[in-house]
């Protein structure tokens, strides 16, 4: 089953020797790509050549061992510089069998990198392995690929080390996540699900729907779904969670204002809107300079594309 390569193309604002140290020292390449967990060079045999140990944990004590060549392409351009690599693992349980790929440091001028990455991996496990990596694992590693770039990036664009743009990302996608799953749940839950079970008397004490306070919970219910999504779309906006903190402020104060005895409930209203609030503000807090995949192109530029027939023979080490 033919396979489309993985291709990720980003521009980084810096220096080439820079990013060529960041991306060619293990001891830096390891820390912001997360496809590897560990990467060490083994002791050259032939000076053009390097090889390479790479580890990937994968969960539950487990992790895959290959070892990889790589060596750097001289380029007639003065612009341009290149390495090609070919990787494998003999362990069975790795779905990558061997590959090969390149990558290739393109100088826009200005301290302009354009930082280009293709590469491609044959798989184990027949035709069941060959479906897993089409559906699944291909479309990740891709992900994981561009993430990684983007994380670099930032790292040799603003100084942010790897480590803190993978936790300021954990701590994003948790409270955006749980902004959503919240909303979501108050929406269909006790307003569509359940509307009897206290939603559906307190709009009642309000006195403010003339009786269509079934009708009200029910549009109320989709609102808040809907506000659910929007989360999830505007997710990096700080206004946007400044708006939903003062909604949630201004309806856990309409609640208790409309029955003051729901403080007595073991969770209530403020117990709610605060905790949602404080998701608030950490999502606004790590709302900017988050990795992102969609930063990278995934497709040749007309660059590369100039370019890319003159290197095929170069994947051959």
């Amino acid at each position: 089953m033919k396979q489309k390569p993985i291709y990720v193309e980003t521009v980084i604002m810096t220096e080439m020797d820079r990013l060529w140290s960041y991306t060619q020292t293990p001891e830096l390449h390891q820390q912001w790509d997360l496809r590897f967990s560990e990467i060490h060079y083994l002791p050259r045999d032939r000076a053009e050549f390097q090889r390479f140990l790479y580890k990937t944990r994968i969960g539950l004590g487990l992790e895959i061992t290959g070892i990889g060549v790589t060596r750097e392409v001289k380029q007639q351009e003065h612009y341009a510089r290149m390495s090609v690599l070919k990787f494998g693992s003999d362990q069975q349980i790795s779905l990558i069998r061997k590959g090969g790929g390149y990558w290739r440091y393109h100088d826009n001028g200005s301290g302009c990198i354009t930082f280009i990455t293709k590469y491609d991996y044959q798989t184990r496990f027949g035709l069941l392995g060959a479906w897993f990596d089409k559906l699944l694992f291909r479309p990740m590693f891709g992900a994981a690929t561009a993430w990684s770039f983007d994380v670099l990036r930032l790292w040799l664009e603003k100084g942010i080390p790897p480590a803190a743009s993978i936790s300021k990302a954990i701590i994003h996608a948790v409270s955006v996540g749980m902004l959503f799953l919240l909303w979501c749940y108050e929406g269909v839950v006790p307003k569509l699900l359940f509307p009897e079970a206290g939603e559906l008397d307190l709009l009642r004490q309000t006195g403010w729907f003339g009786g269509q306070e079934g009708i009200a919970i029910g549009l109320l219910g989709m609102a808040e779904i809907g506000i659910g999504f929007m989360t999830i779309w505007l997710h990096k906006s700080r206004l946007w969670y400044s708006i939903l903190g003062v909604l949630l402020f201004s309806l856990m104060l309409g609640a208790l204002i409309t029955d003051p005895g729901l403080l007595q409930a073991p969770f209530n209203p403020v117990t709610l809107s605060g905790s949602m609030i404080a998701f608030c503000i950490m999502a606004a807090c790590s709302a900017s300079d988050v990795p992102s995949i969609y930063r990278c192109a995934r497709t040749p530029s007309s660059i590369e594309v100039k370019e890319q027939g003159g290197y095929e023979h170069d994947l051959h080490l």
